[in-house]
Order: structure tokens, then sequence, then C-alpha cells
């Protein structure tokens, strides 16, 4: 009669729960795989025999059939190592019976019989929690990253044979429970602080009004003005992840293989920085095997690109719906996989290909069609969803001199941004949503209602400026984060004024 072990797959960021059916045939030793495995779970089978071999336990002389079910989903990995080898085990009865419907078994074995740590071992036990596992037994070096699902009890093994030892009740396998928030609340030191930049006021209040609303950003200027230097100090402003974030972060880093084991959770926002030669697979996610993309990487934090436009035009019209919906779906043949990308975006580009149209210092030495052909490379549809758009001017030799020791520091801005930040989430604690820029055509009609002389305002605005539907529904998205700022209830014609400055491009 076969024996079942539980194991699990993750295919995206959802579990599958896996039942590991061995059974034995009177034939030639060998062992069979059979269950859409992949090459890496194929070439277990010399791993099974030599691990149990030298972990001092007998290896069946028969025939071995190892079937992973459902067979419909395709097998990738070598974390069913170990679920296997106790499924061997337990079928020579080398291995007491236990509660097989309450202990899942994830690992890979080494040919001495110790187990090596797995990527996804996060969003593996909180889908396995869900499914109703109560213990999961995992390598010894994935424990930290398992130790803050507080659900389900996670056991940690260095060997075969402490796996063999406890499920025959003879030993104890090591546990670790872990509190995020011991690790969330330790002070992030960053590389570049807003009090080190010098000048660009205007530009800075930009970026304190997309911190606090999560809106998008592109800033046009000549080279040199800055722009770089805030986009990296952006990252100092916003406000620290909460527990759940972390959580959602450190699994997406977890399946990517990105995770340092010796720093089991993410603590800090992500940012996001690829070159200008990266192709449309490695900003969306994709392959054979879909994986995250830059995008989902930069996932509650900051995908910068440095000189935009010159990416890929396909490149960057692939982030159109991502930054619409806030998710990624990448559809293959076999299968169809949703990542989460709610991400802000920083872009930083010249004015034209010499760089200089515009400034103050410096003569542009460009045709008109070559500013055109440049500028080109970002299409309408594209700069719509850019909620923030600004110029960025070289500093003057007053500005570059100054050493003024009164600029605001990022702290004092982060205190305003986390505040507004608190707002919108007390706002929207029944609508799913966290900040302003999240906000539908339904919500914006229900929390950023204008007065009359406001809606005059706007219209005149509408006519000057030929602004899209989309457009008009971004400046009151940012017209609402402005009044937040200023702890203001009602949108007022002020805060209009400032959005539409802010999309000034």
């Amino acid at each position: 009669m076969a024996v079942t072990v539980k194991s699990a797959t993750i295919i995206g960021l959802d579990v599958f729960e896996i039942n590991i059916e061995v059974d034995t045939v009177n034939s030639i030793p060998q062992v069979a795989i059979i269950g859409l495995p992949d090459t890496a779970i194929s070439e277990a089978k010399e791993r099974l025999r030599l691990a149990i071999k030298n972990s001092s336990l007998s290896f069946p002389q028969t025939k071995i059939v190892i079937n992973l079910a459902p067979a419909d989903i395709k097998k990738e990995g070598s974390g069913y190592d170990l679920a296997m080898a106790v499924g061997i085990l337990l079928k020579e009865n080398i291995i007491k019976d236990f509660n097989k419907n309450e202990i899942a078994f994830i690992g890979e074995l080494s040919l001495d019989g110790s187990l090596r740590a797995v990527n996804g071992i996060l969003p593996i036990i909180c889908g396995l929690s869900n499914l109703g596992i109560k213990k999961v037994i995992i390598p010894h070096e994935n424990l930290k990253e398992a130790s803050f699902i507080d659900d389900i009890e996670t056991l940690g093994a260095q060997n075969l044979s402490q796996v063999v030892s406890y499920l025959n009740g003879d030993s104890d396998l090591k546990t670790m429970k872990q509190n995020v928030e011991d690790f969330l609340n330790k002070n992030n030191n960053y590389e570049i602080d807003f009090s080190n930049v010098k000048g660009q006021l205007i530009a800075k209040r930009a970026l304190e009004i997309a911190a606090a609303g999560a809106h998008n950003v592109l800033m046009s200027g000549s080279p040199g003005a800055g722009k770089t230097m805030l986009s990296k100090a952006f990252m100092s402003i916003l406000p620290p992840l909460t527990k759940q974030e972390a959580i959602e972060l450190t699994k997406i880093y977890s399946i990517s293989g990105l995770l340092d084991r010796s720093k089991p959770l993410i603590t800090n926002r992500p940012f996001r920085s690829p070159h200008h030669s990266a192709s449309a697979v490695g900003i969306i996610g994709g392959g054979s095997n879909p994986k995250p993309g830059e995008i989902t990487l930069a996932h509650r934090g900051v995908l910068f690109l440095d000189e935009l436009v010159e990416f890929p035009r396909k490149t960057l019209e692939v982030l159109r719906q991502p930054l619409e919906d806030n998710v990624i779906t990448i559809s293959r043949a076999q299968t169809s996989i949703q990542y989460p990308a709610n991400f802000i975006l920083v872009g930083a580009m010249n004015p034209c290909p010499c760089g200089f149209l515009g400034d103050n210092k410096k003569q542009c030495t460009c045709s008109e069609y070559q500013i055109n052909r440049y500028r080109s490379r970002l299409s309408g549809p594209l700069l719509d969803r850019i909620d923030i758009q600004i110029k960025v001017q070289r500093l003057s030799e007053d500005e570059l001199l100054n050493n003024d020791q009164t600029a605001e520091n990022s702290e004092t801005i982060r205190k305003r941004v986390i505040k507004a930040r608190k707002i919108q989430q007390q706002r929207y604690k029944n609508e799913g949503i966290l900040t302003n820029s999240e906000l539908n055509s339904k919500l914006i009609k229900k929390y950023c209602k204008i007065d009359e002389t406001s809606k005059q305002f706007l219209k005149n605005a509408i006519n000057n400026f030929n602004l899209s539907a989309r457009a008009f529904d971004r400046i009151l998205k940012i017209s609402r984060t402005i009044a937040d700022l200023e702890e203001k209830e009602n949108i007022e014609t002020s805060h209009i004024a400032q959005a539409l400055q802010l999309r000034s491009f």
C-alpha cells in the first residue's frame, strides 16, 4: 500500500499542496519519479539513494515509484527531496507512522544526508498555514526566514537523521519565533539626506508630495542639476514599512532567490535602478518559469529609471498597464501568473540630446527635429500616467557655494509624510487601498470633492492645457495629497493650483 507525505510548490506567489505518494514494486532496483517533475527533481534519484545510505539507513533494494500529485501541476526545484526521503523511509517502516495530514516537509538533500536551504520558504509556509498544515520541517538554514509566521510551527533540521529521530519520537527539532516589529523599529541609515541637497526647493517639495501620496515623478533638467541625487535622497523621506508590507516584500525576494540568509526580513523599502539596456522581460518579469521583474522587486518602494528616454520604447511601454493597475500579469501557454507591482516610478531625463534646452547658463545646440525626435521616445499615454512632471534647473553660483545648515533634513520631512499617510490610511480603511495614488474614478468622486470656485478654476485649466480625463483625475489625486500634508479636510483652489504647477513638463 502506498504512503503519502505532504510537501508544497509555489507558482508565482500562490502555494499548492503537493502529495508525495511512494510505493514499491518487485522489480529491478531503481527509482521512478512521475508527476511532471523537472530536471532538478528527476536528478533527486541519486541524491535520495546516497543521502539515505550516508545517514546509516537502509535503502530499499527494489523498484520505488514516487508520484508527485496532482500530476497536472509542473513541479520545479529541489525542495521535494526531504519529503521523498521521508516517504521512502516511511514505506520501509524505518520511520514510525505519524499524522501525515498535519506535517509537511520542504528541503534539498546533500549526498551526506544534510539539508540545504531552498528559495521561497516564507511564501510556502504562509500558504501551508492557510491549507491547514500544523507543522513544517525545513532546513535549519531557512529557520530564521520562517520564524515570522505565527500560526504554524516551523521546525529546523540540519540533516535527515535528525528528521528521522524526531518523527520516531527520540528527539526534538529546533524552532524559532521572531517579532517583525523588532526588526522594523531599528533606525535606517540613508546614503543621502535631503539636507545634503543644495537648493532645488521646488523639486524637494514635489518629492515630498510624491512620498506622501505615492505619486509617480518625472524630473527633466540639464546634466548635473541634481536629478539623480534627489532621486536617491527620496528614499530617506518615505515612511517605514509596515509588518504586512515587510512580509509581502520578503515573500517576493525569497522566491527570487535574492534574500540574504543572515537578514531574513526585508526591512527597508526597495530602491531598484536598472540600467537603460534592460529588456522588457527584465523590467516586468517573465521567462519559461516566470520570475518577478524589476517592477515587482520595487513593490512598495521606488523604481528609478535614470536617463529615461535612453530605455527602448518597447521597454517603457510595458510599464503603462502596471502603472495603472499596480499588478503585472505574465501569461504563458501553460500558466498565467500575477505579481504585485505597486511601486513609485521616479524618472530622470535630459530635456534634449545635448541636455541644455532651457538651461540658464549654456546654449542648446539641438535642432527642433532632434528635440522632437528625442522627446517622442516618451509616448503621450505613458506621460499621462506620471502624476508629477517637473523641470530641475541648474544651481546658481550662490546656491553651490551656500553651506546653509538650516536646510530641512529628511527626518523632518518624513514626519510630515508619515502624518499624511496616516490620514490616508484612516480615510481608506474600508476601501482596500493605502494612498491617494490608488484612487479609482469612483473613489475620486467620493473623496476628492471640490467647491464651485475650484470647479471653475479646473475648467479653465482643462481648456488651457488640453487635459485628458486621466490627467484630470491625477490632478485631483495630487490636490488631495497636498491637502493631506496641510491637514485640510477639503481640497481648496490653492491645492489645485499647486497640483497644476507640478505637471509643468
